[in-house]
């Protein structure tokens, strides 16, 4: 009799020890955009953890719980230092035995440069094209000659070390009209006292490179290969699950992709002012006309003098709206388009209301264009 017993706990048991031994991976992951993407490539294994759930990572906190998270987490992914500041300390301390996944490192050939400044040219950003290597062979024949610009060494040869020389007779005759442009910017510069103050806090706090770089379809498919490669790698158990969701999201992404260029054709041409220079990535994708923002640092409001000078900028461009975001004070821009004939709306790069989850990442873009068309149409 003791022995059926036995026999019998043995069958029910033993699966359970096999089950708990059968270990998932603990993932933390900064943002909601990125959460929701790292949680469809792991659906069916686990759930990763997510740490800002609300508001700016520029400027978070964290709290007991989401530091225990980091003590016991096997892998942490962020977008890097520029992005999450808060995340340095701990990744060194709390977090110093999980593995990481940075991505503004291992995607560095994708990212954009931060734009300087609250103006910016219509469609400045193609500028910068030369290194979003996604979108240069759709942009060749529309910007041609940009290539011949792309580097610095390029140019050197081109001039013959010139730049040694700006104020060379010769150079001016070659470079017409780029002395006129400097003395335009140094009386921009003496014009807006204090903007250089701006430029330097913006670069400090943002970086050289634009880290916003989720908000590119085809980026986020980098994000989910690069995320697959290191859940295979410190779980190789699972990799076939990973595999197949990751083929998934593939599929999923591409048609977001075709999706949003469809429905942002109408409005490509339209001029607009973001509150801040978030969406860069989003408007380079789509070929958007942003020419401006409300302020380089969304923590700094503008004074009087800065809103009169966004209130001639949206004149000037005549801009069809000025959008604000749910997290900073709407009044502002409010007060920015009184008088203009522009309207406003609200533009979320983050999808701070938003349910975490898989599909976060496809309605949070979804938004963001529903948004831009209702604003700009």
């Amino acid at each position: 009799m003791k022995k059926l017993l036995f026999i019998c706990l043995s069958i029910f048991v033993l699966p359970l020890q096999t089950l708990m031994a059968d270990e998932t991976p603990k993932v933390v992951v900064s943002i909601k955009p990125l959460h929701s993407l790292v949680s469809a490539v792991m659906e069916g294994v686990a759930t990763p953890t997510l740490l800002v759930k609300k508001g700016s990572p520029h400027a978070y906190t964290l709290r007991p719980s989401e530091a225990r998270a980091l003590a016991s987490a096997d892998l942490v992914i962020w977008i890097g230092h520029e992005m999450e500041s808060f995340l340095e300390k701990p990744l060194e301390t709390v977090a110093e035995n999980a593995k990481q996944l940075e991505l503004a490192e291992v995607l560095e050939t994708s990212l954009l440069k931060t734009r300087s400044g609250v103006e910016w040219d219509e469609h400045e950003h193609h500028e910068d094209h030369a290194t979003h290597e996604d979108h240069d062979e759709d942009h060749d024949e529309e910007h041609e000659g940009h290539e011949d610009h792309a580097t610095h060494e390029d140019h050197d040869e081109e001039h013959g070390g010139h730049e040694e020389h700006a104020t060379d007779e010769e150079h001016d005759d070659d470079h017409e009209g780029h002395k006129e442009h400097a003395d335009h910017e140094a009386t921009h510069d003496e014009e807006h006292e204090g903007h250089d103050e701006d430029a330097d806090h913006e670069e400090h706090h943002h970086g050289v490179m634009d880290m916003h770089l989720w908000l590119d379809p085809k980026i986020a498919q980098k994000v989910v290969t690069e995320t697959t490669k290191m859940l295979i790698d410190i779980d190789p158990a699972h990799a076939v699950q990973y595999q197949a969701n990751s083929a998934k999201l593939t599929t999923k992404l591409a048609a977001l992709d075709a999706s949003l260029k469809q429905k942002l054709a109408p409005v490509k041409e339209t001029p607009y002012l973001a509150f801040h220079s978030a969406y860069q990535y989003f408007e380079v994708a789509y070929d958007l006309n942003a020419v401006g923002s409300v302020t380089i640092d969304p923590d700094r409001k503008p004074g009087a003098k800065g809103i009169s000078e966004i209130r001639e900028r949206v004149k000037k461009t005549k801009a069809r709206a000025v959008f604000s975001e749910p997290q900073f004070e709407s009044s502002l821009v409010e007060t920015i388009i009184e008088g203009t004939g522009a309207t406003t709306g609200v533009l979320d790069p983050l999808g701070s209301d938003l349910a975490q989850g898989p599909d976060t990442y496809f309605i949070l873009l979804n938004n963001l264009a529903d948004n831009l068309v209702i604003g700009l149409k």
